[in-house]
């Protein structure tokens, strides 16, 4: 039997191993190794319940670089108690990359948001469009309070028949007694679930979480970190090794790579 994912953690140098690796073999596959990219990261200063200032921003990039991460998701929240304005994003993004330049921090920067449930329901398809990930029509969706229902179902149906995507965030701070059933109609509808890497790492799940990393219920991994200064960190790799110790090294690295960067390019991202 494969190993929980409540076993003990992996030491940091047995991680970057695994992930090296992972690295290697994705780089022999259908493109070059990348990196790994945080789909979920609240880096930019001073606009929502994320970064404090720039040099929060910055110190969370380096924060990225150290893990290997090449990519980060600028995902402020996009909901009613929050004042971000889709339209000024880009150029927020923009900033904040000439800065990580001035700094020689090899980290990129990509547009994004974390769209509120009922934020989604109220948007028109062209403004989720610009909140999107990296512009690539995939939506990180953020469920209502309380467990997954069907109500998020039925809004992920209703985005895809605008060429929408859904990518579910931290389903573990939405868990009801149904949750693998929910889990399997939202990928039933096209949905990726993103949990938190942190989540993942300490094994908080235990064999529940295991098993549905297993059955194929775990897409992608999202720091969802909002400052340098306290909370979780912008790491993504402790995560993925977890999951290494039980699930086949494929499935990790599209996990860790593949199933990103075709988030990214605004691709059909189907998981092994």
């Amino acid at each position: 039997m494969s190993p929980p994912l409540s076993a003990s953690p992996c030491t940091i140098a047995q991680a970057a191993i695994r992930l090296s690796c992972l690295a290697s073999d994705s780089a022999t596959a259908d493109r070059p190794g990348r990196g790994l990219v945080d789909v979920h990261c609240h880096i930019l200063p001073e606009l929502d319940d994320g970064a404090l200032s720039l040099a929060d921003s910055v110190a969370m990039a380096r924060q990225a670089q150290a893990d290997g991460i090449a990519v980060v998701c600028a995902t402020p929240h996009i909901r009613d108690d929050h004042d971000v304005r889709i339209s000024e994003l880009p150029a927020r993004v923009a900033s904040l990359q000439r800065e990580l330049e001035r700094l020689d921090i090899g980290v990129r920067v990509a547009v994004g948001g974390e769209v509120a449930q009922r934020a989604a329901e109220r948007l028109t398809a062209q403004e989720l469009q610009g909140v999107s990930l990296a512009g690539g029509g995939w939506v990180l969706l953020e469920p209502a309070p309380g467990p997954l229902g069907i109500e998020l179902d039925e809004l992920v149906e209703r985005l895809g028949a605008s060429r929408l995507r859904v990518i579910v965030a931290h389903p573990e701070r939405h868990a009801g007694a149904d949750l693998e059933e929910r889990l399997l109609e939202l990928v039933a509808r096209g949905a990726l679930i993103q949990w938190t890497a942190e989540f993942i790492a300490e094994g908080t799940g235990g064999d529940f979480v295991a098993g549905l990393a297993r059955d194929g219920l775990v897409h992608l991994l999202g720091s969802d970190a909002h400052s340098s200064l306290a909370g979780r960190a912008v790491h993504l790799s402790a995560g993925l090794a977890r999951l290494a110790e039980t699930l086949p090294a494929e499935r990790v690295a599209w996990i860790a790579e593949r199933g990103p960067w075709a988030v990214l390019r605004g691709d059909t991202a189907v998981p092994p």
